[in-house]
C-alpha cells in the first residue's frame, strides 16, 4: 500500500448530488422540528418554526441540501431539519431579545419613577399649540398638512392650487410659527 507523499493533499470527500425535496415533504416532517423547538416559549415557537421551514426551503432552492447517499431519504431529511431547528433554537435562546425579556402583567408598575412625558416637554408642546392657534387659518392648515399621510402635491390638488403655491404657503407658515415661538420664549 502506497503512502501519500508528505505535503500531498488527500482526495476530496465524496460529493453528493443536490436533491430537491418538495415543500410537502418538509411539512410532513414538522414533528421533528416541533420536537426540537420544545424548549422555546409557546408565544414564539410558531415564529421560530416558520423561520426553520423558510430557511430549509431556501437552502433546498439554492442546492445546499446534499444528504449522505447511504441514508434513507426520509431519515436524511429529518436529520437535516433537526440540525436547522437546533441552530435556530440556539440563536433564539441566546438572542438579546430573549435575554432581556421581562414577563410581568404590568411591568410599568415595577418602576420607581412615574413614566411619561416630562414637564418641560409638556410646557413646550403647549407653547407650540398656543402659537399655532394664533396663526391665520391658512397657515395652520398648511402646517397641519405636513402631518397628513398625503403628499404636498395631493394636498395642493385637493385645494385646487399649484403645488409650488402650497410649498410656498408651508414655508411662510413655518417661518411665522418659528418667529412667534422665538418671541414668546424671550
Amino acid at each position: 500500500m502506497k503512502r501519500p507523499r508528505k505535503g500531498a493533499q488527500s482526495p476530496p470527500a465524496a460529493r453528493h448530488r443536490s436533491q430537491r425535496p418538495t415543500m410537502q415533504a418538509i411539512l410532513a416532517e414538522r414533528g421533528i422540528v416541533l420536537a426540537t423547538l420544545a424548549g422555546i416559549p409557546k408565544r414564539d415557537r410558531r415564529d421560530v418554526e416558520a423561520e426553520v421551514l423558510l430557511n430549509a426551503w431556501n437552502a433546498i432552492r439554492r442546492g445546499l441540501y446534499r444528504p449522505d447517499p447511504r441514508d434513507k431519504p426520509r431519515d436524511a431529511l429529518r436529520k437535516w431539519l433537526h440540525g436547522i431547528a437546533w441552530r435556530l433554537a440556539s440563536h433564539y435562546i441566546h438572542s438579546a431579545y430573549v435575554r432581556r425579556a421581562v414577563l410581568h402583567p404590568s411591568p410599568l408598575g415595577l418602576l420607581r419613577e412615574p413614566v411619561g412625558i416630562d414637564m418641560h416637554a409638556q410646557i413646550e408642546a403647549r407653547e407650540v399649540l398656543d402659537a399655532m392657534a394664533s396663526l391665520p387659518p391658512w397657515q395652520r392648515d398648511a402646517l397641519l398638512s405636513v402631518d397628513s399621510p398625503e403628499s404636498l402635491v395631493a394636498y395642493a390638488k385637493c385645494r385646487r392650487m399649484n403645488p409650488s403655491t402650497a410649498a410656498s404657503r408651508l414655508r411662510i407658515a413655518r417661518e411665522a410659527l418659528a418667529l412667534k415661538l422665538r418671541r414668546w420664549r424671550r
